[in-house]
């Protein structure tokens, strides 16, 4: 690089944005089953519900009004499915609409819309039929993906199927703390088996009916690095790597199972699935063979404890490993979207030097090769942050649940230089982490 740079500068259309979730935000989805959820005691962690959440089934445009101001040109949004069918073959043409104005105030506005079909909530109705691990539920996906894809297209230019199947599939069938509160490994083998078909068939309709489309998904990959050089350690991170990252990795992109999910067996015809991926990135573990953890699979997972961390039990800040997640994304040769980057800061003191820092890494792996198209922070808005509750902000915008009043944080003027800048300036970083501008500008 060299030393006369004053940016790192994106490519020439490179979409700026924030994301959202239906649940997380819209307020009052009572016909779905996390909503049921939080209603039972103990499953939320600061005992709050989701209530209004942050009001956008009323007042969605403004907070969209002020991405824009805040130079965006794209949000991630999602769709709430227990909304547009909340019972069985029911179709919401109210909630169509209501969506329409959404999506439509969007694109007024300059923002291209990203949706989710599926953001972890399912309607009640199919909840109480078993799921995820019911067989039919594939047929089910495919017929709101139908509804959805005709009620939309005209408005969507890319459609995320899923968000985050291993996610989903770790907290609410292996450890339990999400609905529907466990199972185990075999309903977790069987869930993705019918994510990943369900992702295979709304690929299909959705190029049927919008050949122009992008369609993909929102994988969550998270590091685990090993805690020593030793060979159990080494074996540790590359066991929970393959069951987290590398067997939704090979499900959604040309529909193989691997083992410990399959035998390579292929759930689709297609040579590949998607048109680009999603990349949710947050943090790392540090992984040790430990035979006294049975329930654990024999593994030990920590934070590092000489890294930066953002609040407790949310893991250290490690920005090296979104640049390192690119980077293997970059192998499968398909354009990435950053579709989930973020931190949980209530006092929005990390925000801004943690946009930084990750910015950075994004533009790095560009330039080794990462076909990145666009980012996303998470979130534009404070939301209902799920098990967590209220307890765990991550907004560039701050919300008090009680008054629904908005302040806009400090970080979001960072986010809105970068995204106008189209790149990130020495002297911005100057600014926000002055330390950082020589390994990344030269002297």
């Amino acid at each position: 690089m060299s030393n006369a740079t004053d940016i790192l500068a994106f490519p020439d259309g490179f979409l700026w944005g924030a994301a959202t979730a239906s649940h997380q935000v819209e307020g009052g989805n009572i016909n779905n089953d996390w909503w049921a959820w939080e209603q039972q005691p103990g499953r939320i962690a600061d005992g709050t519900r989701s209530g209004l959440a942050s009001n956008w089934w009323q007042m969605a445009e403004r907070d969209l009004t002020t991405a824009a101001q805040l130079g965006h040109n794209t949000h991630r949004l999602s769709l709430e499915w227990s909304r547009l069918e909340p019972a069985p073959g029911e179709w919401d043409e109210a909630v169509v609409a209501r969506y329409r104005q959404i999506l439509t105030t969007m694109r007024n506005l300059g923002l291209a819309p990203m949706a989710t079909l599926h953001h972890f909530t399912l309607p009640l109705w199919l909840y109480e039929r078993g799921g995820w691990e019911n067989p039919a539920v594939v047929d089910w996906f495919s017929h709101y993906v139908e509804r959805a894809v005709a009620s939309f297209s005209d408005l969507v230019p890319i459609w995320c199927t899923i968000n985050e199947p291993m996610v989903q599939i770790s907290y609410g069938y292996i450890s339990g703390v999400w609905p529907p509160g466990g199972g185990g490994f075999r309903a977790a083998r069987i869930v993705l088996r019918h994510m990943a078909q369900a992702h295979a068939s709304a690929y299909s309709i959705i190029h049927q009916r919008q050949p122009e489309a992008q369609v993909g998904c929102a994988q969550h990959l998270h590091l685990f690095d090993p805690a020593s050089p030793r060979w159990p350690d080494r074996l540790a991170a590359k066991m929970l790597d393959r069951l987290f990252n590398g067997s939704a990795l090979a499900a959604f992109f040309d529909g193989t199972l691997p083992f410990p999910f399959g035998w390579g067996q292929k759930l689709s015809d297609k040579r590949l699935l998607l048109d680009f991926i999603g990349l949710n990135y947050y943090s790392r573990s540090m992984t040790a063979l430990d035979l006294h953890r049975k329930d654990q699979m024999y593994v030990r997972r920590f934070a590092n404890p000489d890294a930066p961390f953002s609040m407790e039990g949310w893991g250290e800040i490690y920005p090296e490993g979104l640049y390192r997640a690119l980077l293997r994304l970059a192998n499968l040769g398909l354009p990435i979207y950053v579709t989930e980057f973020g931190v949980p800061d209530n006092t929005d003191a990390i925000r801004p030097r943690f946009i930084v820092e990750h910015v950075a890494a994004i533009e790095r792996a560009i330039r080794h090769g990462a076909l990145v198209r666009g980012a996303y922070f998470w979130s534009l808005v404070d939301n209902f942050e799920w098990a967590a509750g209220w307890s765990a902000r991550f907004g560039l915008i701050h919300l008090d649940p009680e008054t629904q009043a908005r302040r806009i944080n400090g970080s979001a003027d960072i986010y809105r230089r970068i995204a106008v800048a189209n790149g990130l300036e020495r002297s911005l970083v100057n600014e926000v982490a002055p330390d950082l501008v020589e390994p990344l500008f030269g002297s």
